[in-house]
């Protein structure tokens, strides 16, 4: 059994940066693809990106288009935890953030955004850009 928690969720305004950590409980968090979730209200959660495990010599990140150039994933294994750094923040990043643990260390970008890929799931923290 996996344990995720989220923290760093806050009120920022456009423009801004937010940090979003994910710590994981577990021996087996470096062979695990981690991802991040978002939900908006009144509507579906959506993947914003992912980051292999160690499986791959160097840990692969994906993302959505809607974040790409301006959110980056990063893991410390070590640490057990993945962040979010998020920059230029807009208001529609509005949402609850979710990270998210597959038990495989390899996937494609595919697989990384269905939420079904993962097992393990956090509570979510509430980020907020105002404008």
């Amino acid at each position: 059994q996996v344990q995720l928690v989220e923290s760093g969720g806050g009120l920022v305004q456009a423009g801004g940066s937010l940090r979003l950590s994910c710590a994981a409980s577990g021996r087996t968090f470096s062979t695990y693809t981690m991802g991040w979730f978002r939900q908006a209200p009144g509507k579906e959660r959506e993947f914003v990106g992912a980051i292999t495990g160690i499986a791959i010599i160097t840990p692969y990140a994906y993302y959505a288009d809607s974040v790409k150039g301006r959110f980056t994933i990063s893991r410390d294994n070590a640490k057990n935890t993945m962040y979010l750094q998020m920059n230029s923040l807009k208001p529609e990043d509005t949402a609850v953030y979710y990270c998210a643990a597959s038990t495989h260390s390899s996937i494609s970008y595919y697989q990384s955004s269905d939420q079904n890929s993962y097992t393990y799931w956090g509570q979510g923290t509430q980020v907020t850009v105002s404008s």
